[in-house]
């Protein structure tokens, strides 16, 4: 059994021999070298990531006793890559959970059996280093740790995911060396790191050697100030140093043109002044940056430096002295494979993904991320609210009946130093890029005055930045003192209580919806609706969608099928399920439809009708501080699919915030015969970083004005058909077709066309849709409803020819489960005519205690071989009643299985809301067209219904079915947000109490026809 201190229970011990946090930077030996942002082109880095000697023990207390030592034999022992988190490599637990800890909550305890990871690595120190001091950075490890070197105690630390720096300058020697580490699994940090994630342990981020001078920098504070026009910048450059060292400064452009430069002789501590007359500002849309040169002995050291003013006046979130919309995501480190270990590539896809769907800010939920994503984020362009890694949500659940829980940890002083610990460790590595706009203090933690401790030591460490946490929200009774605090915010507040807030005088901060709309499975479905609102506010700063990316962890069944495996598949308790899988992107990074949504809803050009019989538009500049000369525009004019002409305007002339008319030159008149379309488009002009030529930013699309504009009602046979009955069934048969309707059950059983039979199963009227993880709530009274077993009552059934074109039925019936009163009672009246042509009518009544209905519509189940769908609605992707913002207008040409979104649980999906007209055929064009007379209707075909999509847990557990399932709804309600956020708003919810359906049902042949 190994001896050690156990420092992993006391929360006023977070480290022994740690160096004091700084700024993040790698010294180089020139300014070539530095410039290329290469860690391995330093001569004085070295890297120990790399395969390490790895044992794993279920408790700390079976850790071999000497293992640290240097004869230690650790040759039998596994090897693991570091960086990486052991549970990814098979060691372990995979365990995820939201809010519940994952060991029972006795703060500062954690459980005797501690799970741990002992890593050894030898390496080299090179001859050349002999002269210098030698330390080791590592960037991230989960939850704390014991380092030796050559058999020699060093150090502890803990606080995950921020860098723990020692020296080993009295350790090492030139030539072989050895470092053992001994990593925890939990600690009393850990009731501080109760984030919403799987929970993984071990060295997870970068580990690395540097030789430093033995006088040297040891830490820089790039202070900076734009004068109130902008026209002038200073720059403080405040120095600590290791001994008496002189240092020189330059400041270059992005040109690499020398623009400003001074020297000091430093003390210790100092700082050099440099000026600036009339410098590019940096903003997210032109993330201008120079690079600051400090050069002090041997070593040279690289620092961007974005010039921005950041400023709360008025109320009013601003950036040089620009009210700016903060359009953002909240993200978290996660990979299918990987884990919380992040490739520097993978962070630059998401970055790229982000700027080409418009993202203009990142929250880093909930903790700092490795130092180098937020050297991208300056280069790329993005706000970032940098975020302490602090959540101790568990807390309040544990004692959810007792009041003032939930702010607990934060009232106790004994916990003190470890809250500002992690503002003071963020704070001080981050501080030098221009970035980082706001400071957050955490994360869902109660708030009191260790919280006050933390935001206060912030201020007075840094006033360029406001300080943020949403915990301080009045909701949670937590300590009313917030004057240390610079704005209010929210999680999920409904549109409601951001109109309210806006317009209440006595609102004086800005607010920021640190989480909102919560894109879960299929969602968010209220973008818009928060967007409009936000828009017509300047107290209203914006806020950050949760989340970025679904968390799920890529496995393989015995079968070698690939799927993202969630919370409790890997027998992990407590869990949370799929809650994990709640972002705008799956974990491969395809984009989720609610990104396309999210892309749309905040793009930076809005277009908007003027007078479109004369071709002219209103294009609106949303962006804060560019013009749209990067943006040319495509437009094009359809008549139901068929291209009739298109242009190409070559730059948008407008200013920021600045609105212009905009005349296409249509070389016809719109007035045309037909249904038109106006389609634009607004792309880029040239390639940029994170996009290609051409990629779009925005579109809109407009009818036109047309002669024949207005649907006329279909032309109906007048061929003869003959109806009779045999046994329950009334059979009408006409020239070429034949359709059979059970009179006892009042629904159509057969319909045919030449003999190519349509129906597999009796059509039936449905009000259930499989729940998406937005209904998870909602979802509960609509199953205590019966609403998932619903079937129809016919009390009444009959039919009459009134004339020899022509059949009516007639049926009065409901809809029930079972135990409550029906839900529903209809009128349905059927009618075929000579040409096989199915009309329905049907006149419905829904219970008053029914709040609102998931849809109501008919449903058709074809039989197999039906693989292809053609319509005429919105495309290309699904779409909904408060999700559509994203698709356009057309006619589309789809197989079935393309139709389908497959999202890791399966739920409803791969609706088109507003289609006009349907065709679901066989491959030879045979089929069925459906279609509204009176507008839109909402459509869906797939190898899966409803039931089979509820029951499923997982993607690759569904089983296609041959058929084809095609639901025609009146209506269906929206997808919301629910699941984390408010309930789906009145206007997406059918909760109609009465309405008429009516739908037109044609066997055809399409090909033909």
């Amino acid at each position: 059994m190994i001896r050690l201190d156990r420092y992993w229970e006391n929360p006023g011990i977070l480290q022994v021999n740690r160096e004091a946090p700084r700024a993040y930077y790698i010294p180089y030996r020139d300014a070539l070298s530095a410039k290329s942002g290469k860690r391995g082109r330093s001569p004085f880095y070295q890297t120990l990531n790399g395969t390490w000697k790895f044992r794993y023990v279920p408790s700390v207390r079976l850790a071999d006793d000497r293992f640290y030592e240097e004869g230690a034999d650790a040759s039998g022992w596994d090897e693991l890559v570091v960086p990486s988190c052991w549970q990814t490599n098979g060691y372990d637990q995979m365990h995820y959970t939201n809010v519940d800890y994952p060991i029972p909550c006795d703060p500062p305890y954690v459980p005797d059996n501690n799970p741990a990871g002992m890593y050894i690595r030898e390496f080299h120190i090179d001859e050349e280093w002999k002269e210098k001091d030698k330390f080791v950075v590592f960037e991230g490890v989960n939850s704390c740790f014991y380092l030796w070197v050559n058999g020699a105690f060093v150090g502890y630390s803990q606080g995950s995911r921020v860098p723990a720096e020692f020296d080993l300058t009295g350790h090492v020697r030139p030539g072989r060396n050895r470092m053992a580490v001994l990593v925890l699994k939990w600690c009393d940090g850990t009731y501080l790191e109760d984030q919403d994630l799987w929970r993984y342990s071990g060295i997870f981020r970068d580990v690395y050697l540097l030789a430093r001078d033995r006088k040297r920098i040891r830490d820089v504070f790039n202070r900076q100030e734009l004068s109130a026009d902008g026209s002038r910048a200073s720059l403080r450059i405040e120095l600590e140093t290791v001994g008496n060292i002189t240092v020189q400064a330059e400041l270059r452009d992005a040109e690499d043109r020398p623009v400003a430069s001074g020297s000091a002789e430093i003390p210790g501590k100092g700082e050099i002044g440099l000026a600036l007359e009339n410098p590019r500002l940096w903003n997210a849309e032109s993330p201008y940056l120079y690079e600051l040169i400090l050069q002090a002995g041997e070593e040279t050291l690289r620092f961007a430096v974005g010039f921005r003013r950041i400023e709360i006046a008025e109320g009013v979130f601003r950036i040089n002295g620009q009210a700016v919309k903060l359009k953002g995501v909240n993200r978290h480190d996660s990979h299918p494979v990987l884990g919380q270990t992040i490739p520097l590539q993978h962070m630059i896809r998401d970055l790229r993904l982000m700027k080409q769907h418009n993202v203009n800010t990142i929250r880093t939920s909930h903790y700092p991320n490795d130092p180098r994503f937020l050297e991208l984020c300056d280069r790329y362009g993005f706000y970032v609210i940098d975020e302490a890694d602090l959540e101790c949500h568990g807390i309040g659940s544990a004692d959810f009946w007792k009041e003032g829980a939930f702010h607990r940890l934060s009232a106790n002083p004994e916990w003190r130093d470890a809250f500002v610990d992690r503002a003071v460790r963020m704070v001080e590595r981050d501080k030098n890029h221009p970035s980082v706009i706001i400071w957050s203090m955490g994360n869902e933690s109660g708030y009191d005055v260790n919280h006050i401790a933390m935001a206060e030591w912030t201020k007075d460490r840094d006033s360029s930045r406001p300080v943020h946490y949403e915990g301080a929200a009045p909701r949670y009774k937590g300590n009313a003192k917030t004057d240390c605090l610079d704005m209010e915010s929210q999680m999920y507040a409904s549109v409601d209580y951001l109109r309210e807030y806006a317009a209440d005088p006595k609102r004086t901060r800005p607010l920021f919806l640190c989480e909102y709309s919560h894109a879960m499975g299929n969602g968010p479905g209220d973008l818009k609706d928060y967007w409009d609102v936000i828009y017509s506010s300047p107290k209203l700063m914006g806020g950050c969608v949760w989340e970025w990316c679904d968390h799920g962890i890529r496995r393989e069944t015995p079968e070698g099928i690939p799927y993202y495996a969630y919370g409790g598949d890997f027998g992990d308790k407590p869990n949370d399920g799929n809650f994990c899988i709640d972002g705008l992107v799956y974990p491969d990074r395809r984009p989720h439809t609610g990104l396309l949504e999210l892309k749309q809803v905040i793009a930076p050009v809005r277009i908007e009708a003027e007078d479109l019989e004369a071709g002219t538009v209103k294009v609106t500049n949303l962006y804060d501080f560019s013009d749209l000369s990067h943006v040319g525009l495509h437009w094009k004019v359809e008549r139901e699919g068929e291209l009739l002409e298109q242009g190409w305007l070559e730059r948008l002339e407008a200013g920021p915030r600045e609105s212009r008319i905009v005349t296409l030159p249509f070389r016809r008149k719109p007035s045309s015969a037909g249904r038109l379309l106006l389609t634009l488009s607004c792309r880029l002009r040239r390639e940029t970083e994170w996009a290609e030529f051409g990629h779009e930013l925005a579109f809109a699309q407009f009818e036109l004005p047309a002669a024949a504009s207005i649907a006329t009602p279909p032309v109906r046979s007048g061929r003869a058909v003959q109806a009779r009955e045999e046994g329950t069934r009334l059979v009408v048969e006409g020239f070429d077709f034949r359709h059979e309707f059970d009179l006892a059950d009042g629904t159509f059983v057969s319909v045919s066309r030449r003999g190519v039979e349509m129906l597999a199963a009796p059509a039936a009227f449905t009000v259930w849709r499989a729940p998406t993880d937005n209904d998870m709530h909602v979802k509960r009274k609509w199953m205590s409803e019966g609403f998932d077993k619903a079937r129809m009552k016919v009390y009444e059934c009959s039919w009459s020819q009134p004339d020899r074109s022509e059949v009516a039925i007639g049926v009065r019936f409901s809809l029930g489960g079972y135990t409550r009163y029906p839900l529903l009672h209809g009128e349905a009246g059927w009618r075929i005519d000579g040409s096989g042509r199915i009309t329905l009518r049907a006149e419905v009544r829904v219970r008053e205690s029914i709040e609102y209905l998931p849809r109501f519509g008919l449903r058709l189940t074809m039989p197999e071989g039906t693989e292809e769908v053609e319509y005429f609605g919105n495309g290309p992707h699904e779409s909904y009643i408060d999700k559509r913002q994203s698709v356009r207008k057309g006619k589309y040409l789809f197989t079935v299985d393309e139709m389908f979104e497959n999202y890791i649980k399966p739920q409803e999906n791969g609706s088109r809301y507003g289609t006009e007209w349907a065709i679901v055929s066989n491959r030879q064009g045979m089929g069925l067209k459906l279609a509204t007379p009176g507008g839109g209707f909402s459509f869906n075909a797939s190898h899966y219904a409803p039931e089979d999509l509820a029951a499923a847990t997982h993607a690759h557990k569904l089983v296609k079915r041959r058929e084809t399932i095609v639901h025609a709804d009146y209506k269906m309600s929206g997808v919301g947000s629910g699941s984390c956020g408010p309930q789906l708003m009145k206007p997406y919810q059918l909760s109609e109490k009465e309405f008429v359906f009516e739908l037109e049902i044609l066997p055809l042949f399409k090909e033909d026809e």
